[in-house]
């Protein structure tokens, strides 16, 4: 445990050369706009799965889950992601509508945290999200069995071979579970990391109709 504890101690962190400039002083009063900037600068400088985030939800008793998945859109209305109704998170959400998003773009030195309450799309936008995904992602989706107890791999291989059987024949077939969120975020913080340690951050908080812009210590 030792050299392992001396192991994490020695990795390297923040190693990009240059980090990314940023001046809060030159951000836009929208935090939406800001980060769609962010987002299409991880895209330009090919950080992997830039739309990968952290999604954390707390159930009826409070205690906190966290998982990674990918957000679908961003704009005015929130953040969005989906996820089945009956899954772990949307059980979660069902008992506590809110949630916390985290996206970590480590090269760049870059994160995005937010928060806010969420609320499901329509069943017409739920529809074209579930459309929207691969054949194998729909036929595992259609089960609606995330995060239950499961005998066998085999078990899974044959569930999802039939699932895929029933959506050849009805390519069209949506569950009725498949939910399309947004997070109408209340906060929304960035944060750029620095060598030296003096990381710059900047929390968005919504007030009324617009926003408020402060500075965090690092």
């Amino acid at each position: 445990m030792a050299d392992l504890r001396q192991l994490l101690r020695d990795l390297p962190v923040f190693a990009a050369d240059p980090l990314p400039v940023f001046d809060p002083a030159e951000t836009p009063g929208d935090p939406v706009a800001l980060f769609t900037d962010w987002l299409l600068g991880a895209i330009r400088a090919q950080v992997p799965e830039p739309h990968a985030m952290t999604l954390a939800t707390a159930g009826p008793d409070g205690d906190p889950s966290a998982r990674t998945l990918i957000l679908k859109d961003v704009d005015a209305a929130g953040w969005r992601f989906a996820a089945h109704r009956a899954s772990g998170k949307g059980r979660e959400l069902a008992a506590r509508p809110y949630a916390a998003l985290t996206f970590y773009w480590q090269p760049l030195a870059r994160q995005v945290r937010v928060r806010g309450p969420v609320v499901p799309e329509s069943a017409e936008r739920s529809a074209a999200d579930f459309l929207a995904r691969s054949a194998g992602a729909r036929a595992e989706a259609l089960l609606g069995r995330q995060s239950r107890p499961l005998a066998s791999l085999a078990e899974r291989d044959a569930a999802v071979a039939g699932a895929a059987e029933r959506l050849a024949r009805d390519p069209g077939l949506v569950p009725p579970e498949w939910t399309l969120y947004a997070v109408r975020a209340e906060e929304v913080e960035f944060w750029q990391g620095s060598r030296d340690r003096d990381h710059t951050r900047l929390r968005y908080r919504r007030d009324g109709a617009g926003w408020t812009k402060e500075l965090l210590w690092p």
